[in-house]
């Protein structure tokens, strides 16, 4: 809604919509590279919406049921093997987020989840981003997601320089370091506060593009890890 939708169709009257304007619409997105099951879900979202205006009696129809839902391919594709990943983690090594691109976790991994003396690391909480509240830390709902995970002495140490990286720039910050350090996240932003999941997807984008591997999602670099780890 907040990055597709409202940008393109927030300020047209829903009795005016036409199916004519929202083909144009998917065409654009088409156009403008935004993933298929992007667009689908970006479609079903406006379905459901307008399904909801129609129970309200403020449509009589809902157009969005005579656009074509997108085609969604079901290959996910494959994640990275050893010698891609090594190469985005050696050309990444100068970025602030370098340990997050390591873990490929939770941006709300905290400080106080980690026991560097112990090894392994459980994450509790993620940010997330609530409607009409922005940015916020929530408690991680399922058992999987709360899981024990390994940390690698590799990961150790990047966890160690972001730390004190943080440090740095708490310093640098001053007296403009956000209140929202309070919650003792790892990966924050310049300025303390918590980092938007879609910007860090973004950015993880960016990188990948720039470094030249093979484009693959955070959630499929996940599984590199993994398999590296089971490896």
């Amino acid at each position: 809604m907040r990055h597709y939708l409202l940008p393109h169709l927030g300020k047209k009257p829903l009795v005016k919509l036409t199916p004519a304007q929202l083909r144009t619409f998917m065409a654009a997105s088409t156009r403008e590279k935004v993933g298929a099951a992007t667009r689908f879900e970006v479609l079903r979202a406006l379905r459901n919406a307008l399904n909801r205006a129609m129970r309200e009696e403020l449509l009589t129809r809902n157009v969005a049921l005579m656009v074509d839902m997108p085609k969604v391919c079901k290959d996910k594709g494959t994640a990275w093997n050893a010698r891609e990943a090594i190469a985005f983690l050696r050309s990444v090594r100068a970025h602030r987020l370098y340990a997050a691109c390591e873990l490929v976790l939770v941006l709300g991994l905290r400080w106080q989840d980690l026991d560097f003396e112990a090894g392994p690391f459980t994450p509790v909480k993620q940010v997330q981003c609530e409607k009409g509240a922005g940015l916020a830390l929530k408690d991680l709902k399922t058992d999987s997601s709360q899981a024990v995970l390994p940390r690698p002495e590799f990961c150790t140490r990047a966890l160690e320089e972001r730390r004190g990286l943080q440090e740095l720039e708490r310093q640098i910050a001053g007296a403009h370091w956000s209140q929202e350090a309070d919650h003792d996240l790892i990966f924050s932003s310049e300025h303390g506060g918590m980092i938007d999941p879609t910007g860090f997807f973004r950015s993880f984008d960016r990188l990948v593009k720039r470094v030249g591997v093979q484009r693959i999602t955070v959630q499929l670099a996940r599984h590199t890890c993994g398999t590296a780890r089971s490896a």
